[in-house]
């Protein structure tokens, strides 16, 4: 049994979850507000023999346009941190966004997020995907992660060390465990104004040059480094493509945005379109950094 102050709700649009706002229904949902709640709910799912999975801020994000069995637990709820000025130090629930917690470590005279102010998601999906942007990235600064079983049990500490972090990879996309807070250790005694200078600069490149106005999963493909996907795909002419109302963005081609009634299955298809030509142009397969739930078949 579920203690009352988790609400199980049955049938619920996924779209309403994701920043590309596509996906079907969940058949249950739970959205836990503290730790020990997201722990219940792994129970919970474990003990109703029922599959379990675990989202964010819903960006780096395609659901199935027929949803999802089992138990989808959001952890958009989950959210809280402190800031240590002195130290540091940073500790935040997995749910806090990302953007939120760059705009107070600024305030504080802490060096170290300004890079993720633009970034669409939370903590915990910041230190699965090792998100990145501007020179800088998760793995620069995270200290350790707190996680737990997504079946269920004990919650334990991994360190960064033992993380394997790489390009837009964790050990935490192989394994199935539940990020239910990080530590960060920033640089103190910086100027809070020229911190904040800074991260708001950075949150005014990205908006100019990225299609902020529509919904979208911010990049959907890892960068082949040296090279960038945006430029691959937009030197095909690729830019406006179109599959139903999914488009690759006319304003930064790593994007492909929702115009307005895109279905799951358009961006899916296009995103095949989009590796299909640059493969056959440059016979280099793009990898998505986009998570696929609910679908059969890799990306």
């Amino acid at each position: 049994m579920l203690s009352t102050r988790l609400a199980l709700r049955s049938n619920i649009p996924l779209a309403d979850f994701t920043t590309w706002r596509v996906g079907g229904p969940a058949q249950w949902l739970l959205e836990p507000a503290s730790v020990d709640e997201t722990l219940e709910a792994l129970q919970w799912a474990q003990q109703e023999h029922l599959p379990c999975r675990v989202i964010g801020a819903g960006s780096n994000l395609l659901i199935h346009d027929d949803g999802l069995p089992g138990l989808t637990l959001s952890l958009r709820k989950l959210q809280g941190a402190t800031l240590n000025a002195d130290n540091g130090v940073v500790e935040a629930l997995a749910g806090e966004p990302i953007p939120t917690l760059a705009r107070r470590a600024a305030r504080a005279g802490l060096n170290g997020l300004a890079w993720s102010v633009g970034i669409p998601g939370t903590v915990g999906g910041a230190a699965v995907m090792n998100a990145g942007a501007q020179g800088g990235c998760t793995a620069d600064w995270l200290e350790s992660v707190r996680v737990a079983p997504l079946v269920g049990g004990v919650s334990f500490e991994l360190s960064r060390d033992e993380l394997d972090f790489d390009y837009r990879h964790s050990r935490l996309q192989d394994e199935e465990l539940v990020v239910l807070s990080a530590r960060f250790r920033l640089e103190p005694g910086h100027d809070p104004e020229e911190i904040t200078r800074i991260t708001s600069g950075n949150l005014s490149h990205r908006t100019s040059t990225q299609p902020y106005t529509q919904p979208s999963c911010g990049s959907v493909f890892r960068n082949p480094e040296p090279l960038k996907a945006g430029r691959l795909i937009e030197g095909l002419g690729l830019k406006g493509n179109r599959v139903g109302g999914a488009e690759v963005s006319t304003l930064h081609a790593n994007f492909i945005v929702n115009t307005g009634a895109a279905t799951a299955a358009d961006i899916d298809s296009l995103i095949q379109r989009v590796q299909q030509q640059v493969e056959a142009a440059h016979s280099l397969r793009l990898h998505p950094e986009v998570k696929r739930l609910g679908f059969t078949e890799a990306a």
